[in-house]
């Protein structure tokens, strides 16, 4: 038995090559810290001008604010006590300050939306009253989208930021957007919008410019609240609202009979673009990426464009042989969701996508019964780049498996650089895939996949993780031309900065 092991185990060993090369950021290490109060996530992290680090990360019962010099020598420290009834909703940066927002539930009835400014130049922490409001019973203001930062928004020039809430009523839909001072914090105006006793909306995404106009992007139920209907088409409509003090306009978004999967908000060369996905069988699959541009005068779409996956995109998941035969029919992915959308100094964009989904198994605990464990999986990645017109330039994924968030990408001298934790090695199949994920028995390492603009990649290995502290790109944040995570660990921590 113990031989037929260790040839399982050899015969692993020989299949798995090691593309990786060096990685050539720059790669430095802080020294390791202690946390006097145990935390989990890492809500907020950001870098100012002068190079000083704000992370904000909660624990069970407090928000921890913490602010870290050049070397990340922990320069500032304040633990602030929460409630179970404050939650974090989302954030800002802006002039060298991050905007932490909670809201806090003291009745059934009431919502009171609070900001945590944390200076990272001055090291001071300020909490804030923004707003309060009624909801109906234990309504949610945002909502449970898994991205909090789509109700948030600055504009370009820092003067203004937004926020989009939901104000589901019994017998009427009313949606409200918020635009605020973004120096003194004083409401310019508020907006109501998508209001009517037959409306469904749900809010996707949040654009404001430098004349405090607000963009809201989201779905218009035709029935219901289902994604879509019995056949598999769309129940909705994307709509696109307008949004001054003194009006609301409604552009409807369609793309002849496809479905539209999913849509961003983004700038190319100072014109809205809505970049996304599409489908021509439903709305849970992609055939390719799709792009309207928006006449934001007319308040019309000026433009729309819509490709197919390339071919490379089905090699990197299925291999050479299969991937001849999936791009000629067109097979559509599914289960794709939007991460990151971003932009090279050359007005190009990248919309970054995790396949995401839910298993249920039935574990039996004895003769008496068991139970139902629900598994979260964040699978393969895919990448769209679209040019400075909207133009799918190429496309390339990641064939990987994981349990738990496991990726972040980031734009550097125009390289797209994708940081993830993979085996050791990471193994090239016969078929000419290269799988990111981690082995039986195998240990792990941390991997940094560097796209040049052309879409060639380069499995740069940063370091093997064995006897070394195991870092979360997931909460890991680029600014100022660095990129900064932390480690694992509740109590012991410690940065890695890739520059």
């Amino acid at each position: 038995m113990k031989k037929l092991i260790f040839t399982l185990l050899l015969t692993v060993l020989l299949i798995s090559v090691s593309k990786a090369q060096t990685t050539n950021l720059k790669i430095t290490e802080s020294k390791e810290y202690k946390d006097k109060v145990k935390s989990t996530d890492v809500l907020a992290i950001q870098t100012s001008t002068n190079g000083n680090t704000g992370v904000i990360r909660n624990s069970k019962k407090d928000f921890l604010f913490d602010i870290f010099d050049s070397e990340m020598n922990k320069i500032y420290s304040e633990v602030v006590e929460s409630s179970k009834k404050e939650a974090y909703v989302g954030d800002l940066f802006y002039d060298n300050k991050i905007k932490f927002f909670t809201v806090y539930a003291p009745k059934k009835d009431e919502r009171v939306i609070y900001c945590h400014t944390l200076d990272l130049n001055s090291k001071k922490h300020l909490k804030t009253t923004i707003f309060s409001t009624s909801v109906e019973k234990k309504q949610n203001l945002f909502g449970s989208r898994k991205n909090h930062k789509t109700s948030f928004a600055i504009s370009p020039n820092g003067n203004y930021f937004a926020i989009a809430t939901d104000n589901i009523r019994k017998h009427k839909n009313s949606y409200t957007i918020r635009v605020f001072d973004a120096k003194t914090e004083k409401l310019v105006y508020k907006k109501a919008y998508q209001e009517g006793e037959n409306l469904k909306f749900k809010h996707n995404d949040l654009s404001i410019d430098d004349n405090a106009t607000v963009y809201s992007l989201g779905k218009l139920f035709l029935s219901g609240k289902r994604q879509k209907k019995f056949n598999g088409d769309a129940n909705y409509d994307f709509v696109l609202n307008k949004i001054t003090k003194e009006s609301v306009d409604e552009l409807k978004i369609k793309l002849e009979d496809f479905h539209i999967q999913s849509l961003s908000i983004t700038n190319l060369n100072n014109k809205l673009h809505l970049l996304g996905f599409y489908s021509e069988k439903n709305i849970t699959r992609i055939k390719g990426g799709c792009d309207f541009a928006i006449d934001t005068n007319s308040f019309t779409i000026e433009n729309k464009k819509s490709e197919a996956l390339p071919k490379q995109v089905y090699e990197d998941l299925y291999g050479y042989r299969t991937a001849n035969r999936k791009n000629d029919k067109k097979k559509e992915l599914r289960n794709f969701y939007i991460d990151y959308v971003l932009n090279d100094s050359n007005g190009n964009t990248y919309l970054i996508a995790e396949e995401f989904y839910i298993t249920q198994t039935y574990v039996q605990t004895g003769t008496s019964g068991g139970y139902w464990r629900t598994v979260y999986h964040y699978d393969d990645i895919l990448i769209l780049k679209f040019d400075t017109v909207g133009k799918l330039a190429w496309g390339r994924s990641i064939f990987k498996r994981s349990l738990t968030p496991s990726y972040n990408a980031f734009i550097k001298n125009n390289n797209l650089h994708v940081i993830l934790n993979s085996g050791k090695n990471l193994k090239e199949k016969k078929d000419g895939r290269t799988k990111a994920s981690k082995g039986f028995l195998e240990s792990t390492s941390l991997y940094d996949f560097e796209y040049s603009a052309s879409g060639d990649v380069n499995y740069n290995k940063i370091q093997d993780n064995k006897g070394n502290a195991y870092y979360l790109p997931f909460y890991g944040t680029y600014s100022e031309n660095k990129f900064i995570m932390t480690s694992s660990g509740r109590k012991k921590k410690q940065f890695m900065i890739l520059e």
